[in-house]
């Protein structure tokens, strides 16, 4: 039988088996590469992992490399290119590759280029049906190889907070300013507006009173001068009962054995914490030095003999470790040996905030995959109310202005009104409503300045959209995910001013937390919080304490990693820790109505016959379409048969897809990549691009293997803290 006979004869009974999600299985091991089919005719099809090309938007280009072997014949190579949508959820760290367009194929060792043609057309018309899972850990890697990756990026403000650094047991409580006194009309008592945690005052005896988890304190000032108490006056206990939350403890997070010390502040600060005398210990390979028994991150220089600590991904130093003795340091200036940081040290942890290292590489492309959603046009709705009427505040260097007295953000923008709420678009010709869901994205978004308390929402994207629903997603910089020079911080480092009038509406922070980063999880708090320190109950005068509604709800739980049982052991171990609480890092999820859907894997109806293939993911296509084996000695064997790959016609076709808004699609952008194509003379050697796949398919595996032994693949892993 003739080659392209083969492969005309092979597609009759490979479609009968793929139509519907051709990766998606219940089992984990539907996340591993290769990929394989067998047909009816016994003709075994392998695909090999997807090598990406672009990332516009939700949509993804790609190239795969395929080959087919029928028993007594000889094995054919190929590779298709695609287009896709792509589809996110990433509690689950599933990305799904939707609506399959196959743009290109090329089969070098069929000469007959209309039976090629034949066998393309049959292929294209039935991929595009395709539903392919990748995991998250997998598809970031690859996009190491992405070239036309862009970075949100602007200048944030590093500036050091406040930082406090005690040897005995303490927590920081934080006031979004100068304190402001309400009082409650039921009990008499007076409680503190803008902050978090429970600070009461009783008026007729002048004393402040604070409850912090199991703990209670009193002070005759509310900066200042907090005592342990045993029990607190029944009317301050009564009114703690009626108005904290019943919280769960996280098992992982420890305990405290005696009421830690209260630090108050109204500016940014953050505190460090060491128990005792400070233990140094060596970092192998290296000359430094880490404090071991202590959760915050701190590393000693030997030669200069100064202090390092991470703190929102953003590194300080000190000589002397005292309050007040701390300067910013620029990620690419950090002393020599951080880099050398060994993976088996107890602070590997810190390696996703050292530029250059693959943890911060894997950070970096993460920040580039999108939370995408389905969002229903007649059922999602949005409320917002204001303190008082509208008042509106301009964006500097920009035409635009948002609204000040409210929780919400409102944006006012060439007569119109938008509101982004927990990541969804809406639009409405007065301020008070009635609000649509918008299909579109005003450009000036991008124009937002990081001094602006709506900076996040430039983050939020509209990416298609039909009479029914409007595809929708968001970026990390939403939820205050950051890049700044090769790493990735959290939060633009700038102190917002909030709202007070008769309601208390906070902005976003950056310090005061200890958010720490965790590279399957994102951000989370240090331990301390768990704790019901940050334990009020919504009332008719504050609001969620900042940033997209409910999402802080996400970051409530903690992780003590616990120096005693080992750093590196407990940061493991704290990727597990919260699964419970997964579900609410996805925005969405938080939304009362109108998501028709976030890539929920389990409401899909699976019957896929693919199965992982025992071969070695050791197959990559070059940018022409020839297929490439990695050998033993790390070298690349062409496979195609290279006279006829050099004047074989890959089949390419144009797209079907009217969609503006995907310009990917676009006739000058195809032929504009295949003119680079051509250009080979400008572009790296085909050696160091295969090269360039195999490391990023290497990393993504380690990452994705790290991630499944987590839990992370079985329902998210937890936070670091």
């Amino acid at each position: 039988m003739k080659p392209y006979s083969l492969l005309v004869a092979f597609v009759c009974f490979f479609l009968a088996f793929i139509h519907t999600d051709l990766l998606a299985q219940d089992s984990e091991d539907a996340f591993e590469w290769p990929k394989e089919l067998e047909t009816k005719n016994k003709t075994i099809v392998t695909l090999y992992q997807p090598q990406l090309e672009s990332l516009s938007g939700n949509f993804l280009e790609g190239r795969m490399a395929i080959t087919l072997k029928q028993e007594n014949k000889d094995m054919i190579f190929g590779a298709v290119w695609f287009k896709a949508t792509l589809s996110t959820n990433k509690e689950s760290r599933i990305v799904t590759l939707e609506k399959m367009d196959i743009t290109r194929t090329h089969f070098p060792d069929i000469v007959d280029e209309e039976k090629t043609r034949q066998f393309s057309k049959v292929l294209e018309d039935e991929m595009e049906s395709w539903n392919m899972d990748m995991s998250m850990d997998r598809l970031a890697a690859s996009l190491e190889e992405v070239e036309n990756l862009k970075e949100l990026t602007d200048q944030f403000k590093n500036d050091p907070p406040n930082i406090y650094f005690r040897k005995d047991p303490s927590v920081l409580l934080m006031i979004d300013g100068e304190p402001i006194l309400k009082k409650d009309e039921n009990s008499g008592l007076e409680y503190v507006v803008n902050t978090s945690f429970f600070i009461v005052k009783d008026p007729k005896k002048g004393k402040y009173y604070i409850n912090g988890g199991e703990f209670w304190y009193s002070s005759d000032a509310i900066l200042n001068g907090w005592e342990s108490i045993k029990k607190p006056p029944s009317k301050i206990e009564k009114f703690a009962k009626d108005n904290l939350e019943e919280q769960e403890k996280d098992p992982n997070a420890g305990t405290y054995e005696t009421a830690p010390a209260i630090i108050i502040d109204t500016e940014p600060a953050e505190l460090i914490q060491v128990n005792g005398d400070i233990d140094y210990k060596p970092i192998e390979g290296t000359n430094l030095l880490y404090v071991a028994n202590s959760e915050s991150d701190i590393i000693m220089d030997i030669p200069s003999q100064m202090h390092y600590v991470l703190i929102g991904g953003r590194w300080y130093y000190s000589k002397s470790l005292e309050d007040g003795d701390w300067k910013f340091q620029e990620p690419g200036d950090l002393p020599a040996g951080f880099e050398k940081i060994p993976e088996e040290s107890e602070m590997t942890t810190v390696r996703s905030s050292i530029p250059g290292t693959p943890e911060a590489q894997t950070a970096l492309l993460e920040q580039s995959i999108p939370q995408t959603a389905t969002i229903d046009r007649k059922t999602a709705t949005v409320e917002v109310s204001y303190d008082g009427e509208p008042e509106f505040e301009a964006i500097e260097g920009t035409s635009m202005s948002y609204a000040k007295n409210t929780d919400k953000s409102v944006l006012l923008i060439e007569g119109k009104y938008y509101c982004v709420d927990n990541a969804v678009w809406f639009v409405s010709d007065s301020a008070k409503g009635p609000w649509d869901v918008s299909d579109s994205r005003p450009d000036d978004i991008d124009n937002i300045p990081p001094e602006c308390p709506v900076y996040n929402v430039k983050y939020t994207y509209v990416y298609d959209s039909t009479p029914e629903v409007v595809y929708v997603g968001y970026l990390p910089g939403y939820t205050y995910s950051y890049v700044y020079s090769g790493v990735v911080v959290y939060g633009t480092g700038y102190y917002y001013y909030p709202w007070y009038r008769y309601y208390y509406y906070p902005r976003p922070v950056t310090f005061g937390f200890g958010v720490h980063w965790n590279p399957y999880s994102g951000w989370g708090f240090s331990f301390g919080f768990s704790f019901g320190w940050m334990s009020w109950r919504f009332h008719p005068y504050r609001y969620g304490y900042w940033g997209a509604r409910g999402y802080r709800h996400g970051y409530r739980h903690g992780y003590r990693r616990g120096y005693a049982a080992g750093r590196a052991a407990g940061y493991r171990r704290g990727y597990a820790s919260t699964t419970r609480n997964n579900a609410q890092r996805n925005v969405y999820n938080n939304r009362q109505n109108g998501v028709a859907r976030t890539n929920d894997r389990s409401t899909r109806n699976v019957n896929s016959k693919a199965r992982p293939s025992t071969k070695p993911n050791n197959m990559y296509s070059d940018r022409n379409g020839n297929v490439y084996q990695r050998n033993k000695s790390g070298g690349f064997d062409n496979k195609s048969n290279t006279n006829r790959a050099s004047s074989g016609q890959a089949q390419q076709r144009p797209s079907t897809t009217q969609n503006q808004q995907r310009p990917s699609t676009t006739q000058n952008q195809q032929r504009s990549s295949t003119q680079q194509r051509n250009r080979s003379s400008t572009q790296p050697s085909t050696s160091q691009n295969l090269n360039r796949s195999y490391q990023s398919r290497s990393q993504g595996s380690s990452n994705y293997n790290r991630s499944r032994s987590s839990g992370a693949m079985r329902g998210g892993g937890g936070r670091r803290r």
